[in-house]
């Protein structure tokens, strides 16, 4: 029952982080479509910090505490598709912190990247997730 719970709650928190990895690169491109000293960017600044404090920060702990029980509790250490999971899961949270250093320096006015390569960097997660899924539902190796 305990397996039960621990996968019930990292499913959950798995979703809210996608979502916050998902909605993050999108309030960059409305950010940088803002007036820089605007009303709106001051906004964008405010919903940025927001949904990394409420959603995506909290979201990762819980995901990674979580998914390391899990692994433990089913012996997924010595697995092949779990060694490539882990790896994916790292190089996903990378690009949280990353998400998450542009977000400070959006907010200090530093806007280094175009909307078009935010757009595309949204795609990240997407990948990342898809690639997870496979692995954990059919255990290729």
């Amino acid at each position: 029952m305990t397996y039960l719970w621990l996968k019930a709650g990292h499913i959950i928190f798995v979703i809210f982080w996608m979502a916050g990895l998902f909605m993050l690169p999108r309030y960059f491109v409305y950010h940088q479509e803002a007036a820089p000293g605007s009303p709106e960017e001051a906004q964008w600044i405010d919903r940025e910090r927001k949904l990394l404090k409420i959603i995506l920060n909290p979201s990762i702990v819980v995901v990674w505490v979580l998914g390391l029980l899990l692994a433990w509790n089913i012996g997924a250490f010595s697995q092949g598709w779990f060694h490539f999971k882990l790896l994916l899961v790292l190089l996903l949270s990378a690009y949280h912190g990353y998400m998450a250093a542009y977000a400070k320096k959006l907010a200090r006015g530093e806007r280094g990247m175009s909307g078009k390569q935010l757009r595309l960097i949204n795609e990240v997660p997407g990948i990342a997730a898809a690639l997870i899924v496979v692995l954990v539902v059919l255990k290729p190796f």
